[in-house]
């Protein structure tokens, strides 16, 4: 078990060729879900398992998963994987990684011909950025029993086409009702998206948790005028409003520092006009931390703040929470996998709290599981600049093969125990 190895050069070359696919002029990608390059890589991803003679079988959320049989087809399987789309200037790894080294685990399996006690899946999600269809990590949501499928399915994008049209469309809506399809475990390989392992000059992050998430739309609303006709003391300027909740944003985060931070990250004004006093704002906020009563705290504290910018300015503001996480503890047993797979392979390692949030904060509510963090350059994600190296992702691989094995091996000695059936 111990001699399986990944292959580096294979793996970079996957990352690189699907980095293609939706490539930018900066170097990063922007392949937004449910695109035609969505598409383009979701058929990358098949033929490619097809290969491995893995069966791939997709839900009604798009979620796919490629399948290797194991020595009994009748034990839910171990999963891994991640997602393929990204943010609109998304990098090469984000996602990507967590998908393409599993598929790269797979690999080595086969051409090994090892063969494991349970069925081994690779899954890719659909929609986990919540950067074209908000909010993030939909598909897993509804795998995980947090949101219905109809009301995913009538999510829409800035230009008013639904998630399920979408899906359509590209030609990825299964048969499976989403959430019908168990498993024993799921691993979740990830860049880690901060800086503490390159500062701590640390290969692997085992991965304990993820700290709490909380989204909101809203939209606040004054009056258009005329910017030369309208005197300062009678306007009703929305994007004044946003400016001033924005600051109140930011400082709701520094008032529960260090582990708090809140973003307005997307903003629209309208009319936007450089002669019209701004009639209406649409903001999103992003407030997080991993203590769930703090996250309370600023959630009270950000309505406070958007009634009383509001009422000094005669301004009326709606707020929608459009995703509410709470902090995850990851399961104990899946965790000393990743652990013992990082000392297994001879890799320096610290335990870390994910400060994003992924699909396997919902995967964890229907089914144990963990992650496997590798170093990013300056700790930057969500940026085209993003970067991994050839080693960091392949250290990744080779910890997620061993820590899916382990757990194969401890799977197996339950069902020989009786404890499973």
């Amino acid at each position: 078990m111990r001699n399986l190895t990944i292959d580096p050069e294979r793996l970079w070359g996957n990352l690189m060729q699907t980095a293609a696919i939706g490539g930018t002029a900066k170097g990063g990608i922007c392949r937004l879900t449910l695109t035609d390059l969505d598409r383009e890589v979701r058929d990358w991803f098949r033929i490619r398992a097809e290969a491995l003679g893995c069966t791939v079988t997709v839900d009604d959320m798009g979620v796919m998963f490629a399948r290797r049989e194991g020595q009994r087809s009748d034990v839910p399987p171990i999963a891994m994987g991640s997602h393929l789309d990204t943010q609109p200037t998304g990098g090469k790894f984000d996602g990507a990684l967590g998908v393409l080294g599993a598929l790269e685990a797979l690999q080595a399996l086969h051409a090994a011909g090892y063969e494991t006690f349970a069925p081994i899946e690779v899954v890719n999600w659909t929609n986990e950025e919540g950067s074209r269809f908000q909010p993030g990590c939909v598909a897993s949501g509804v795998f995980g029993g947090v949101y219905k499928r109809d009301w995913a399915f009538a999510r829409t994008d800035r230009t008013g086409v639904a998630f399920g049209d979408a899906l359509t469309t590209i030609g990825y809506l299964g048969t499976e009702r989403c959430g019908d399809h168990p498993l024993s475990a799921f691993f979740e390989l990830h860049i880690e998206q901060g800086p503490l392992l390159e500062a701590e000059s640390k290969e692997i992050g085992i991965v304990t948790g993820i700290q709490g998430v909380r989204w909101y739309e809203m939209t606040i609303t004054g009056q258009d005028a005329h910017t030369g006709a309208t005197p300062m003391h009678l306007r009703k300027n929305a994007l004044l409003g946003a400016a001033r909740l924005i600051e109140r944003v930011e400082a709701i985060a520094l008032a529960n520092a260090p582990l708090a931070v809140a973003t307005v990250g997307s903003m629209e004004v309208k009319p936007n006009s450089p002669n019209v006093v701004p009639g209406e704002v649409y903001l999103t906020v992003d407030l997080r931390h991993p203590d769930l009563a703090v996250l309370d705290r600023m959630d009270a504290a950000l309505a406070a703040a958007l009634r009383e910018v509001c009422d000094a300015l005669g301004l009326r503001a709606t707020s929608t929470r459009i995703w509410d996480q709470a902090p995850i503890v990851f399961d104990a047993q899946c965790v000393a996998c990743v652990r013992t797979a990082a000392e297994t392979s001879g890799f320096s390692a610290r335990e870390i709290v994910s400060g994003a949030s992924h699909d396997a904060a919902y995967v964890s509510r229907v089914a144990p599981t963990a992650m496997v963090f590798v170093p990013c350059r300056d700790g930057i994600s969500h940026n085209e600049i993003e970067f991994s190296s050839k080693e960091q992702c392949a250290a990744g691989a080779q910890v997620l093969l061993q820590a899916v094995l382990d757990y194969d091996r401890r799977l197996a000695e339950r069902y020989a125990d009786g404890k499973s059936s």
